[in-house]
């Protein structure tokens, strides 16, 4: 194979160049669709409450499978073995949980933003606090997210990344901002076909180069790689059943149970049954996207098991494997490269599009509603198209800003999620199941949880554990021939390495406790909101369950009125009581502002 038929052709371009086509036709289609005069700005962010269960279930899907997942998995599956599988586990706890523990409470409450509870529960100063931190982390994370797949399709297609970078930023934005959350659903529900469908060539043309499933199989089971009964439960070790059904059950419900992108997705349900019924379908959708990478990934590492190209040399990162293996095995396919940018784009896409129109729900409904009450649906309108279209831009500039890094981008994304994901699950686990939690305890807890997260991933960095430590499982390099394919990130260092510091194998301490599995922070992080927050609300006098109002803590969902005390109308205040449906509160919580 000659060099430069390692990038891309006319061909590739035409299928990538179809697939971004097809996502702006769907938001353009969306805008047009809508009446403007029936319209509202809660329509924008939750597309009517009326969307059926099935799209909004593949929108929740593939709200998080960005291209550092649809990358990372299969190099995950090759590098450990897989019992990546287990990953689905994790995740099919977290929906359950999320189903029948966090779904109810939002849905009934009818919020837009999922910070708007935190108002209810523990007051304004909470509610800022969790809508800032949602925010920023977002906007880092989005920003990241379009970078990574532009900087490693760069190097891998010879795709210029500014272009990429940008057509990817540009086009999200603009779909997102003129079709809003049903622009964003009917979107994804169409990338997330495209991401099966690129997994899918891959999985099969690699496993007829292989010699047919049952050599993948005999392969990979010599390579230690079917190894489903790793039950240890070293908590340094990177995946084993432990860790990925556990830590990422905790991981996955931090994102799904309370993060306001999956949150704005199942408030849009007709009924509260459909918004479950969502659920199940995101879970049979996930554990398809996870089991799909991950397979490629097996298959990947049995085509090179003579001679790994990271080992030999060929590829400078893990991360860039899938990328390397695509372009050799269909180098003599036109078109099906193509496929797998489109199936990588498609990820960030998604991930991107919900994180945009998530912080536009969050700085209208937490931040900007409250001095706009006068104003019109059609200016309100107009004020979250603005916001999509800021946050867009803004999130562009820091995929501009993240090129300046001297670490791994992909490492960097999972960093500011973990970091903010687990101390805000512990703040409404404590609003929803502890009736006893006070304000002091919940604003004790988030910061002590922040800090020990921030600990965490700031010291696991510096101290990153050996790959010997971590679990990496051999590869071989015996049969390696001369190969024109050379894939260079644009560092030297390995992905995963950020200034790394020397650190032995069998060093204890608080080095050793740097290499807890990244898994885990998580779950860390909310349990240290949780204790501190119980220790400093029984100290300080814990709240009266009868000064809780009905429908903020889970126990009361039976209830299909809720009991509000204290009700302004007008200049008079009145304590007698009014009942009002669950879906009413926070309109009530509004209209006292006003006074």
């Amino acid at each position: 194979m000659e060099e430069q038929s390692a990038g891309f052709i006319l061909a590739d371009y035409a299928v990538f160049s179809s697939m971004l086509l097809v996502s702006m036709s769907i938001g353009l289609f969306q805008a047009l669709k809508k009446r403007p005069g029936d319209a509202t700005a809660d329509d924008f962010f939750t597309g009517g409450r009326s969307m059926p269960a099935v799209p909004v279930g593949l929108s929740l899907c593939a709200s998080f499978m960005s291209a550092v997942q649809v990358l990372g998995v299969p190099s995950e599956a090759s590098r450990y073995g897989f019992k990546f599988l287990y990953m689905c586990l994790g995740q099919s706890i977290s929906s359950l949980l999320t189903a029948y523990l966090f779904l109810p409470v939002f849905f009934r409450l009818g919020i837009t933003s999922a910070n708007q509870y935190l108002k209810m529960r523990f007051g304004r100063g909470m509610q800022l606090l969790g809508s800032i931190q949602f925010l920023v982390a977002t906007l880092l994370y989005t920003g990241i997210v379009i970078y990574a797949p532009a900087l490693i399709l760069n190097q891998a297609t010879g795709l210029n990344m500014w272009v990429s970078l940008f057509s990817t930023g540009i086009i999200c934005t603009l779909y997102t901002t003129l079709g809003g959350m049903k622009a964003v659903i009917w979107t994804d529900v169409f990338q997330i076909i495209v991401m099966l469908a690129g997994f899918v060539a891959i999985f099969i043309h690699g496993t007829i180069l292989v010699g047919g499933p049952a050599m993948v199989l005999e392969i990979a089971r010599n390579g230690s790689r079917i190894n489903f009964n790793d039950f240890s439960v070293d908590p340094r070790q990177r995946y084993s059943f432990w860790s990925l059904s556990v830590g990422g059950a905790s991981v996955w419900l931090s994102m799904y149970g309370v993060n306001q992108a999956q949150v704005q997705r199942y408030i849009s349900c007709r009924t509260e049954k459909d918004a479950q019924w969502a659920l199940l379908v995101n879970q049979v959708g996930l554990c398809l996207i996870v089991s799909s990478a991950a397979t490629c990934g097996i298959v990947m590492f049995a085509y090179y098991i003579n001679c790994d190209p990271l080992m030999s040399g060929r590829i400078s990162a893990p991360d860039l494997s899938m990328a390397y293996f695509v372009l050799d095995i269909f180098r003599n396919h036109p078109g099906f490269p193509g496929l797998f940018l489109a199936c990588a784009y498609s990820g960030t896409l998604s991930t991107a599009s919900t994180s945009i129109n998530a912080m536009a729900a969050v700085t209208m409904e937490d931040l900007l509603r409250p001095r706009l009450r006068l104003m019109t649906q059609k200016k309100l309108i107009l004020i979250s198209k603005g916001l999509s279209l800021l946050y867009g831009v803004g999130c562009i500039t820091v995929a501009a800003l993240s090129s300046l890094l001297d670490w791994g981008v992909l490492q960097g994304s999972f960093t500011v999620m973990g970091v903010v994901s687990g101390p805000i699950l512990g703040v409404f686990i404590l609003g929803m199941f502890v009736p006893a939690a006070n304000r002091l305890g919940a604003f004790s807890g988030i910061i002590v949880g922040f800090c020990v997260s921030l600990w965490l991933a700031v010291g696991s960095t510096l101290y990153p554990p050996s790959e010997e430590t971590m679990g990496v499982l051999p590869f071989y390099t015996g049969g390696c021939g001369p190969s024109n394919i050379t894939l260079n990130s644009s560092h030297p260092q390995d992905q995963h390495s950020i200034s790394t510091l020397p650190y032995p194998d069998d060093q204890g301490g608080l080095l050793d406790f740097y290499s807890l599995s990244y898994l885990y922070f998580g779950a860390m992080a909310t349990g240290s909101v949780i204790l501190v927050g119980l220790i400093v609300s029984y100290a300080t006098g814990p709240t009266k369950r009868i000064d809780i109002k009905e429908g903020l803590l889970w126990w009361d969902l039976d209830k299909k009125q809720v009991e509000v005390l204290s009700k302004h109308r007008g200049d008079e205040v009145t304590d007698e009581p009014q009942f009002v449906p669950l879906m009413e509160m926070h309109k009530e919580e509004t209209k006292e502002e006003e006074y």
